[in-house]
């Protein structure tokens, strides 16, 4: 990262991607093994909105306070596409950071997945496409519901904590220069623009939040990241005492980007964190 890429501009302008309350479920319907399309329905609608440089005030943000957190984080991995070594390299580096961000007693990968903007790579790889709409990945039922459906034996008494759901995201290449993500300070957003939504899977059904339209909503981005940068993001927190408790974040189009920019490629681990207290 240079200088002048860092104290590039303050805040970009950009169209954002909500959904609308109309009454109607939004589903989010992901295909079986092997295909990687989607199938949404539902209403939305573009907004624009100044999406500002975080990297100007990264020493701000805490994750019980904003949502997120921004940090240096050198990884040893060489491949991210190699299952085997983003289980026995990666999976513990992210827990160890979600650990020192959080302050989590014990942190556990339960799932991962890795995006790409190039259609060839997907193809090739079958990873996903960035998401461009405003949503949180986890909500007040499905954030406890999957700690019964990975952890069914100790379910009762880690839930009888406090508990968090933690993601790291990161370049997994080339630094990030097409699809960034933006990420909303959780104390801007309503309660009210957390729009549930099912995501249906070919073995189960699960439940997103996707974000509708408020004015007072702050957004946030931190531009070029490098494979050694991670953003560390809240995505459901049972201690209802916090102002951060979910994060909403999308993918969208910097009108600064490189028309010759590298494809995205991107990873976003998510962790369960338990707390002692």
């Amino acid at each position: 990262m240079t200088d002048s890429q860092e104290v590039s501009n303050e805040t970009v302008q950009a169209d954002l991607v909500y959904a609308v309350d109309t009454g109607e479920t939004l589903v989010n319907q992901t295909m079986p093994a092997g295909d990687m399309s989607r199938v949404v329905t539902g209403t939305y609608e573009m907004h624009p909105r100044d999406i500002r440089n975080g990297r100007l005030t990264r020493d701000q943000f805490s994750l019980d306070r904003n949502g997120f957190v921004f940090a240096d984080h050198p990884t040893a991995m060489t491949d991210f596409f190699d299952k085997d070594q983003l289980a026995s390299v990666y999976y513990p580096e992210a827990c160890k950071l979600v650990a020192e961000m959080s302050g989590a007693s014990r942190v556990e990968v339960f799932d991962h997945t890795i995006r790409s903007s190039d259609e060839d790579t997907r193809k090739e790889k079958l990873v996903r496409e960035p998401v461009h709409s405003a949503h949180n990945d986890y909500t007040e039922v499905s954030g406890p519901r999957r700690v019964r459906e990975i952890f069914p034996d100790e379910a009762e008494n880690l839930l009888s904590r406090r508990f968090a759901i933690i993601q790291v995201w990161r370049a997994i290449r080339k630094p990030i220069e097409i699809d960034p993500l933006t990420i909303c300070d959780a104390r801007t957003f309503r309660k009210e623009d957390l729009l549930r939504a099912e995501r249906r899977y070919p073995d189960r059904v699960g439940e997103t939040y996707r974000l509708a339209f408020s004015p007072g909503q702050e957004w946030y981005y931190f531009p070029h990241m490098t494979r050694d940068e991670a953003l560390v993001f809240k995505v459901y927190d049972s201690d209802t005492s916090l102002d951060a408790r979910f994060t909403p974040h999308t993918s969208f189009t910097d009108p600064t980007s490189p028309k010759d920019g590298p494809p995205r490629e991107s990873i976003e681990i998510r962790t369960f964190a338990f707390f002692d207290d």
